[in-house]
């Protein structure tokens, strides 16, 4: 069937079948994307009862947006053939992991935890799965568990109201008839007797068995000895040890899971949840035991032993606040960093992509108020955009401890909106939650994020900070849309998609003037622009008239403060009030990367180097993986003649990016310093490759500086006759030759294009110490109204 074509799906591979249909990997020829399509088997396409239940599966199923649900795109029909276009699940499936025997009891907890959220989120609509199994479990190389095959799901009441039964005991002799695959299916299900959440805790409960022991609960070599032991027998014993940890936490959990009576089962996934949360915290017990008294092996066991039992008490009654007020006892705010993940595009639209990644930005920048927590800058985390890369990796290469996993869609005026805060170590959840809110509500929306991740770390909240977080307004959709779209084609870093996304910014501030998101995203924008080149400076004034007009409308937004401290800086030179700026937008927002770095050389610039290395450092931290924030330490350290630690943070901002040509001319000033003349015309060479001008001038200076005159002249001469517009880089060229009247009148003639990199003459380790006595030199100072 790999030739066929299904509506618009191109049939790629056969993935697998079963009761419900064929499975294959196929082709969206009109989104162009890759999704699992299941269709009815040829020989069932005639019966009508096959046909409704996989329409049925696909109308409930795609009422569940969730993180560890498969989503359902589209279910459809064509030429007589039914379809459901759903997503392609990458991984293994958990019946396979099993194959191996039991998991590590840290496994068994994560997959736990994300099973029952997918639960939760199925049971608060109205929808009970029914054949709950590993083998409708995939792991993804990512370490996460989805939930396929909402295939049996059914309304917890009929169209009537009235309870809907499953079939009898009997029925099980009947091929075809029976809802559930016995192994999994509780007793109730077996009797007949109504179905409701309980049973799929029930099937929870034997998929936990299963990850702790290799082995599942209940044993037969045929349905009816199986269905008697489900019906009639205890559990198999777990075995001992249970993956390493003491099976009384675990256990109690299993056995209340797997009651024969669904009253004495747990009576929501929520409950289940609170109770594994309640095991991962006795483990922290333990831990924290040890560490707190320094217990002898005689005294650990025994207090270990009374630790066990009261987390297997509060695990059996899941004593949820109890449970909460101990953890907090013991870790006050564990987690003190966080990234949020690209947000998902559900649309099941490309065209919808800015509109996941533009809100990957305003989520941030809500996270963000809680000043308590280190929230990593955009510009790091879309590089994990389809990245398939593992939690545990991300949170390696960010150095962070916790992660953010969002998705949106919108359907008729709505958002549809999925969250989940992963401890990313150990992979374990510590909240989701889904909301469908209205579109004019998506910033409340986020705010209640953050608070809710406030809540969950136990950070602490200034009354400020809790009163931005409140503040959050309604916000008209098409501004917002505007927005987005606006900061998407910005971010792209090319002049045309640049050009895009001012003019949709320019949209935003004309659909509502009183709107402030707009004006910020002109602001930065125009910001930008002036950090282009003399050439470009007249953008500072239109960055400031933006952000002035964004502060009107919200005093406190942090990145209009960080555009005016920009401004202050680099275009009005006035000293006392960038430093001002700058403090008032990191009060406002500690994790905005680009004013940390800013503000580093504002430091810089007035020989405050400790504090500016400092400053450059938490850039960095913020936003780790822009080789802009390594590279440009690197210079700080040539300030401060750390010469072995610029070539080191150069060197490292080439890891991220081998083409990074602020690298190549900070390791060119290193080496030259250093005296390693041959590594610094390399270095120099390097960056001919890359930039000629600006190389050409380097290699000059590089040449200068080992005393090969000959070569520097000519580099010189060309450079005149090429390139006469690259004043402030003769000017240091100059001052290598020894042409002290040169240098001096190339320095004046970049000052009177009123460039933006040239206050930082005054910081000794510049290249200019030489001239510090000389009159003209002193003068160009005070013309910067700097200090002498």
């Amino acid at each position: 069937m790999t030739d066929r074509t299904i509506s618009h799906y191109q049939i790629l591979e056969k993935l697998g079948e079963g009761g419900m249909g064929l499975v294959y990997k196929a082709r969206d020829t009109q989104l162009d994307r890759d999704v699992a399509l299941k269709v009815l088997p040829a020989d069932a396409v005639a019966d009508p009862a096959a046909r409704a239940r996989l329409m049925r599966e696909a109308r409930l199923a795609s009422k569940l947006n969730h993180p560890h649900i498969c989503t359902i795109y589209e279910v459809g029909e064509s030429d007589g053939q039914v379809f459901v276009a759903m997503e392609l699940v990458e991984g293994q499936p958990l019946s396979a992991r099993l194959a191996a025997g039991a998991l590590p009891v840290e496994e068994v907890l994560s997959f736990g935890l994300q099973l029952t959220d997918a639960l939760a989120h199925a049971h608060k609509r109205g929808i009970i799965h029914r054949d709950l199994k590993s083998s409708n479990v995939v792991i993804t190389p990512e370490g996460r568990a989805k939930v396929l095959d909402f295939g049996l799901a059914k309304r917890l009441k009929g169209e009537t109201g009235e309870d809907v039964t499953t079939q009898t005991l009997e029925t099980l002799t009947a091929a075809g008839t029976v809802a559930g695959t016995p192994a999994y299916m509780s007793p109730e299900q077996f009797r007949g007797q109504p179905v409701d959440a309980r049973s799929d805790i029930w099937a929870l409960g034997v998929m936990l068995y299963e990850m702790a022991s290799g082995a599942r609960p209940f044993r037969g070599t045929t349905a009816f000895e199986l269905s008697s032991a489900i019906l009639n027998k205890p559990p198999a014993p777990l075995p001992p040890g249970l993956g390493g940890a003491p099976p009384l936490w675990l256990r109690s959990v299993i056995e209340r899971c797997l009651e024969k009576d669904p009253a004495r089962r747990y009576q929501s996934s929520d409950e289940v949840r609170a109770s594994l949360e309640t095991v991962q915290a006795g483990v922290t017990l333990k831990v924290w035991l040890a560490w707190k008294y320094g217990l002898s092996r005689r005294r650990w066991l025994a207090v270990t032993a009374a630790a066990v039992a009261v987390v297997a008490v509060l695990a059996a009654l899941d004593a949820g606040g109890v449970r909460g007020r101990m953890v907090r006892l013991i870790e006050g705010q564990k987690y003190h960093s966080l990234a949020v993940l690209p947000v998902a595009n559900l649309s099941g639209d490309p065209a919808q992509e800015y509109y996941a990644d533009g809100m990957t930005y305003t989520l941030i920048a809500h996270v963000s108020k809680v000043g308590a927590l280190r929230v990593i800058s955009r510009d790091s985390v879309i590089r994990y955009k389809g990245a398939k890369k593992s939690l545990p990796e991300i949170a390696r290469e960010l150095k962070v401890d916790t992660v953010l996993e969002t998705s949106v869609a919108r359907e008729a005026g709505r958002v549809h909106f999925t969250a989940q805060l992963i401890e990313a170590a150990a992979q374990r959840n510590l909240w989701s939650e889904t909301y469908d809110r209205p579109a004019a509500d998506v910033l409340r929306l986020q705010s209640e994020v953050a608070r809710e991740i406030a809540r969950q770390i136990n950070a602490t909240v200034t009354p400020e900070q809790a009163r931005r977080l409140s503040s959050a307004r309604e916000v008209n959709p098409k501004v917002y849309e505007a927005y987005l779209r606006g900061k998407f084609y910005v971010s792209q870093n090319n002049p045309g998609s640049f050009e895009k996304g001012m003019d949709y910014l320019h949209q935003a501030v004309e659909i509502d003037p009183a709107e402030p998101l707009g004006y910020v995203g002109l602001a930065e924008g125009y910001v930008t622009l002036g950090h282009g080149g003399a050439e470009q400076i007249d953008s500072f004034p239109l960055a400031k008239a933006a952000a002035e007009q964004a502060l009107k409308l919200d005093p406190d937004r942090a990145e209009a403060v960080g555009v005016l401290a920009d401004v202050a800086l680099y275009y009005e030179r006035d000293w006392a009030k960038a430093e001002k700026l700058f403090k008032r937008a990191l009060e406002l927002n500690p994790s905005l990367a680009m004013t940390h770095y800013h503000y580093a050389w504002y430091l810089a610039l007035f020989d405050r180097l400790d504090e500016a290395i400092a400053e450059h450092k938490l850039a960095r931290d913020y936003d780790p993986l822009r080789p802009l924030n390594t590279a440009w330490l690197g210079q700080l350290y040539i300030y401060a003649g750390r010469y072995d630690e610029a070539i080191a943070e150069a060197k490292k901002a080439l890891e991220l990016d081998p083409k990074f040509r602020v690298s190549y001319g900070i390791l060119r000033r290193a080496y030259s310093r250093k005296g390693m003349h041959q590594e610094a015309i390399a270095a120099a060479q390097r960056l001919v490759e890359l930039n000629p001008n600006g190389g050409n001038t380097q290699l000059g200076i590089a040449y200068a500086l080992a005393g090969r005159r000959e070569q520097a002249l000519a580099i010189a001469a060309k450079l005149k006759r090429e390139a006469p517009d690259t004043a402030d880089l003769s000017a240091l060229f100059y001052a290598a030759l020894g042409d002290r009247d040169a240098a001096l009148r190339a320095l004046e003639a970049a000052y009177e294009r009123h460039g933006t990199a040239f206050p930082w003459i005054r910081v000794h380790g510049s290249g200019w110490d030489d001239f510090r006595d000389d009159p003209r030199f002193q003068d160009l100072l005070r013309k910067m109204n700097l200090p002498p």
